[in-house]
């Protein structure tokens, strides 16, 4: 398959390399100084806590072009509308693996409705400069399969397609129904615990704030009562219903753990924020257009 990995980030090096290991056609799209970084010294990676770093020369390229079979794009909601836009009169299917709350239709708008498929992010590691750290249990291969779907939910042949080259690779990927109504589940969750995080300083600060935290719940619960299908997975329906007491509790342990240190929700940088305010404004249209 010639794939086309929009993104160099954590999550698009990892998959460019795991991709380009496997056999696949790759090309890496990069920009600025990280292309000059990923020119000189390829794809850097190094497991957390070691001082070894593997360097991998993955193709790359500054620009997308046609002939590509998929293209992976991995980056922040927020830029998505230039990514649309160089992606525009293209041939091939595009998989958006990024934070999103506004559905299929905008994005299909631009590139043509039967080009799009969804797919939810992995959280895979950090930017240590130009080098990819990440957790071998967590990258890209957790338990926890990367959920990747049709629009309108049908268990196609090319999403079959798309799912076997990523676990071939060793990414573990999943066909998942309903990929609308599982991305604005997550942003009305995600949004509020990473402003409030931002806000308090980190997720241990803002489990020092017991009146944060039940504030921050307040908001899960009223953007999920918002959203315009059910919560998927159902089990989100358990932050609307469970005492406020008792998930207040949950969630400053929650902050407090490891798994919340080495999370986006320590992550200060302004590009985060500016996500997060994005995602925040596509939830307040989804719950508008009700």
């Amino acid at each position: 398959m010639k794939i086309l990995v929009y993104g160099a980030g954590v999550v698009g090096s990892l998959f460019a390399v795991r991709l380009h290991e496997a056999g696949h056609d790759v090309a890496l799209l990069a920009r600025g100084e990280r292309l000059a970084s990923l020119r000189r010294h390829g794809v850097q990676l190094a497991e957390a806590g070691s001082t070894a770093v593997r360097r991998v020369p993955v193709p790359l390229t500054d620009r997308p072009a046609g002939g590509y079979d998929l293209t992976a794009v991995l980056v922040r909601a927020h830029q998505v509308g230039p990514v649309l836009d160089s992606l525009a009169g293209l041939d091939g299917d595009v998989l958006f693996l990024h934070n999103w709350a506004a559905g299929a239709r905008p994005l299909g708008a631009v590139i043509g409705h039967e080009r799009v498929l969804l797919g939810s992010p992995t959280a895979a590691g950090t930017m240590d400069g130009d080098v990819v750290r990440y957790r071998a249990a967590d990258a890209l291969t957790r338990r926890v399969a990367m959920a990747v779907g049709e629009p309108g939910g049908r268990l196609t042949p090319r999403l079959d397609r798309i799912v076997t080259a990523f676990r071939a690779a060793g990414i573990n990927a999943r066909a998942t129904p309903r990929m609308d109504a599982r991305l604005r589940t997550h942003a009305a969750f995600a949004v509020p615990l990473g402003q409030a995080a931002r806000a308090a300083g980190g997720p241990a600060a803002l489990a020092g704030d017991t009146d944060a935290v039940r504030g921050m719940l307040r908001l899960m619960r009223r953007n999920l009562a918002a959203l315009p299908s059910p919560p998927v997975p159902r089990a989100f329906e358990a932050v609307r219903t469970l005492p406020e007491g008792l998930l207040v509790a949950v969630l400053r342990r929650f902050l407090r753990s490891p798994t919340a240190v080495h999370s986006g929700l320590s992550n200060t940088a302004p590009a985060e924020g500016a996500e997060l305010e994005r995602l925040a404004e596509q939830l307040r249209a989804a719950a508008r257009g009700r």
